[in-house]
């Protein structure tokens, strides 16, 4: 997966992750998933995405940590938040190029990874 219409989902929750798989691929996007930042680095590593979907908590793990390190090592690589939490402040919206409030619907994801994936 490098660029195109690559996604990388990162997740925690196995069933936001299929949700967005399943989704994401009948749209005709190649996904991949991650349920913890290592995974996230191993596969940002072997192939770079055209978007990440980031949960903020991962686990015990902040999502902003790799948010952080996507912007300084893969510039091109758009990032989705995805959070079920407190509302992002205009400094945290700034940092990513969309987000998803969970729950969110399946037509925003579709349509959001759609206008992102083509830029």
């Amino acid at each position: 997966m490098t660029g195109g219409n690559g996604v990388l989902v990162v997740d925690d929750d196995v069933s936001i992750r299929l949700l967005c798989r399943i989704n994401l691929e009948l749209d005709g996007h190649r996904v991949r998933e991650a349920a913890t930042l290592g995974q996230a680095r191993e596969a940002l590593a072997d192939e770079l995405p055209a978007v990440v979907l980031l949960d903020l908590h991962i686990g015990a793990d902040s999502g902003w940590d790799l948010l952080t390190e996507i912007r300084q090592e893969y510039p091109d690589v758009r990032i989705v938040l995805l959070s079920g939490t407190a509302q992002l402040g205009p400094e945290e919206r700034d940092l990513a190029d969309g987000v998803l409030p969970k729950p969110f619907p399946i037509d925003l994801l579709a349509s959001t990874v759609r206008r992102l994936a083509a830029v």
